[in-house]
């Protein structure tokens, strides 16, 4: 695995553009000295040019989670990178849901759902979920109070119920209730540029 340490630029975001940012023409442009030699491409998103939309987001680098539920088939999950905290009072996260999913209509309806935060050293069970919703041999797991299957092993664990969903796009976001919370020691598993890496941390 590579190792991703990086720093992001702030771009300027207008009507859903990534516009560059322009200077004042009455001042001097001061370039930093570490700055790339290589002029930003700046586009507006389009279905055409959707290969660059996707380049430009997977430069933020995340972490990369599994997000497990109940079916009345039986347990199901899904490897995830959407994850984001939304508030801590009340606890609440959220994930983005794909509409186009073949996993979205045991999702969308679903009550309640755990998710799971790789560690750096989980790539195999990353892939696994990602290609297979039924790759629960890769990792123990217990039910819990409400039957949903979590982990025992990763680096940190949301058990939730879901709070809201809302229709965003070609997605569904996917709010949660906090109501347990796990974690142990170790680094995340991160996937950058369609790659995985790990966190190194400036000494």
């Amino acid at each position: 695995m590579r190792h991703i340490l990086a720093m992001f630029p702030t771009d300027l975001l207008q009507d859903g553009a990534f516009m560059p940012i322009a200077a004042d023409q009455s001042t001097q442009t001061h370039r930093h000295p570490m700055s790339s030699d290589t002029p930003l491409n700046s586009f507006a998103p389009t279905v055409e040019n959707q290969r660059l939309y996707r380049n430009a987001l997977s430069c933020f680098a995340t972490g990369v989670t599994v997000i497990t539920t109940r079916t009345d088939a039986g347990p199901i999950g899904m490897t995830a990178n959407s994850f984001a905290s939304v508030s801590l009072n009340p606890a609440l996260v959220l994930w983005s849901l794909d509409n186009s999913s073949n996993r979205f209509d045991h999702f969308a309806p679903a009550t309640h759902f755990a998710i799971h935060i790789l560690r750096d050293d989980q790539q195999a069970l990353s892939n696994a979920f990602a290609k297979h919703g039924d790759a629960f041999d890769m990792a123990a797991h217990d039910l819990n109070a409400e039957g949903i299957p979590v982990f025992q092993d990763c680096l940190a664990r949301f058990e939730c119920a879901t709070e809201a969903t809302h229709p965003a796009g070609d997605h569904t976001i996917m709010l949660g209730r906090v109501l347990r919370v796990a974690q142990a020691p170790g680094e995340p598993l991160l996937f950058a540029q369609r790659a995985y890496g790990s966190f190194t941390p400036e000494s």
